[in-house]
Order: C-alpha cells, then structure tokens, then sequence
C-alpha cells in the first residue's frame, strides 16, 4: 500500500492515494488553515469507520441477510497532552433490512471489532473501543 502527501500551502495538503484517489486535508483557522478539507486525525477515525462498515455489510451479505443500509456513527476522545492520541471511540450501528436477524448484526459487529477491521483493532492499541448497534426495519 502506497500514499503519497503533497503540501499545497499554508496547512492545506492533498492525500493522493496508491489506487489513484485523492483528498484534501487543511488545518482549522487558528492553526493556519482555510477550512478546505478534512483534518488529519478526522481521517483517521473516517478510515477507522468506514473499515468498520466495510465489514460489517460485507459478512452480513455474506451470511445472507437482507441489509439495504449501514451507518456507523463514530465519537472518539483524545488525550489532552501532545501526542493526542485517541483515547476512546465508540462507534454506533445503525443497519437497516427487512427481517434481520439480530443475532447476525451482533456477530457482524463483533467479528469486524475484533477479527476483521485492521484499522479499529490497531487503533485500540491506544484506545479504548466500543460498539454498539440497532436495527431498523427497511
């Protein structure tokens, strides 16, 4: 896996990566920033959660269950010194179908948590991580 980081000015950078997709990233006014992107440690949690998703529907389609939708909500805290890292993300399911099976989405969320998703299991390395989920009817 390759990335590559460009600064473009001030705190603004755009983020190409290897399999040819782009993102800009800028910094908050007070930090020099224009307010142009997204920070650095938002995309961060954003990969963290869509690693998270990405599981979750991928092992319910497998086990065939009628999923339609998936939105993980993700709240993280960090530490208040430098380096402040996150200290605790708790990321919420919400996963929409016609008669899914409730034992299915736990083990779809508990699989990801802690088999599957690289990036929430390496990130709990300095974090405290939690899951929960509901289901709504499609």
């Amino acid at each position: 896996m390759q990335a590559r980081i460009k600064w473009v000015q001030d705190a603004t950078f755009l983020g190409e990566s290897g399999s040819g997709h782009a993102v800009v990233m800028d910094g908050p006014p007070e930090h020099g920033g224009r307010n142009l992107g997204v920070r650095p440690m938002e995309m961060l949690l954003l990969g963290m959660g869509g690693c998270a998703a990405f599981d979750v529907v991928h092992i319910l389609k497998k086990s065939r269950q009628p999923v339609t939708d998936c939105v993980a909500e993700l709240e993280a805290g960090r530490a208040a010194e430098e380096p402040k890292v996150f200290t605790r993300i708790h990321v919420h399911f919400i996963v929409t179908g016609a008669g899914l099976d409730q034992a299915r989405v736990a083990r779809a969320v508990s699989l990801s948590a802690d088999k599957y998703c690289s990036a929430s299991i390496m990130l709990g390395k300095t974090a405290a991580i939690t899951h929960d989920f509901e289901i709504r009817e499609a």
